[in-house]
């Protein structure tokens, strides 16, 4: 979700942010997953949750006209890096920019793709309201991450509910899935608070939630493209037993399980974290 967070009245010496918008003609796009928020108590609630700054570098993902960047620097970051692929928020973004010299950097970028580690200077963290469109895939590309431990030493990024409860759910829930096992097997998770949909303008279907993600130093040695391809498979036939729904793995399924020491009647909400990895040692060891 594109943030654009502020208060009526700009605290921060910058003119309120909704005259900015209006004056940059930044309506919200559908299409760019655009839903800003005019509140700066909220920003600024996002922004303390991912201090403290000292000499932390900000990365952010789509801060659209720029209202959690604004309470970001406000706070104390000491530099930002945000990426923003809506052309009419450059300029917005870069009035920020020139208030607060050599402390933000805009990037006029798909953030898909897009490498920002040369741009990126000792201890970073990823400070994003995400657009919903490219969130999941933006959360998979950074538990992806080779080498690890990655770049980023912490994430606070905000999600649909429904992915947020995904991304933490525990073995025998209905939202537990290969996000929760890709998230949990890397980093630490917890939702910090929920982000009421009448927050947005326009308001979006849904609530949303913040999540704080830190990655684990040492995760469970594991093959990660193992670990994708048994979820993938555990979980897309979630209701099946697991006898039947890892055939899709082209494996002799009946080994496989024995030597992960699981139970061919279980399902994949059954398995823990740690089970998966089991199931991914055992595939990667018989190829």
């Amino acid at each position: 979700m594109s943030d654009a967070a502020a208060a009526p009245a700009a605290s921060d010496g910058l003119p309120p942010l909704r005259e900015v918008v209006q004056r940059h003609g930044i309506a919200p796009k559908k299409s760019l997953g655009q839903n800003f928020l005019f509140d700066l108590n909220l920003a600024g609630r996002i922004a303390r949750a991912a201090g403290p700054f000292g000499g932390v570098t900000i990365f952010e993902v789509g801060p659209g006209p720029g209202g959690l960047t604004r309470a970001l620097l406000a706070l104390g970051a000491a530099r930002v890096v945000a990426v923003e692929r809506d052309e009419r928020a450059i300029a917005a973004l870069r009035e920020i920019a020139a208030y607060y010299p050599g402390r933000l950097e805009v990037v006029a970028a798909d953030a898909l793709g897009y490498d920002p580690r040369p741009l990126l200077a000792g201890p970073v963290r990823i400070v994003a309201n995400l657009p919903y469109n490219i969130a999941t895939a933006l959360l998979v590309s950074w538990l992806g991450l080779e080498p690890w431990p990655p770049w980023y030493d912490a994430a606070v990024l905000m999600f649909q509910r429904e992915v947020a409860e995904r991304i933490v759910a525990e073995p025998h829930s209905k939202s537990y899935g290969r996000l929760s096992v890709l998230a949990q097997w890397r980093c630490k998770a917890r939702i910090l608070f929920d982000v009421n949909a009448s927050a947005f303008v326009p308001p979006p279907a849904v609530n949303s939630s913040i999540v704080h993600l830190v990655p684990r130093r040492q995760p469970l040695p594991c093959d990660r493209a193992s670990l994708e391809r048994v979820t993938q498979a555990a979980f897309g036939q979630r209701r099946k037993m697991l006898r039947q729904s890892l055939r899709s793995l082209g494996t002799e399924v009946s080994a496989l399980l024995a030597a992960a020491g699981l139970d061919p009647t279980a399902r994949a909400e059954d398995l823990s974290v740690s089970d998966f990895v089991a199931l991914a040692g055992a595939l990667a060891a018989g190829r």
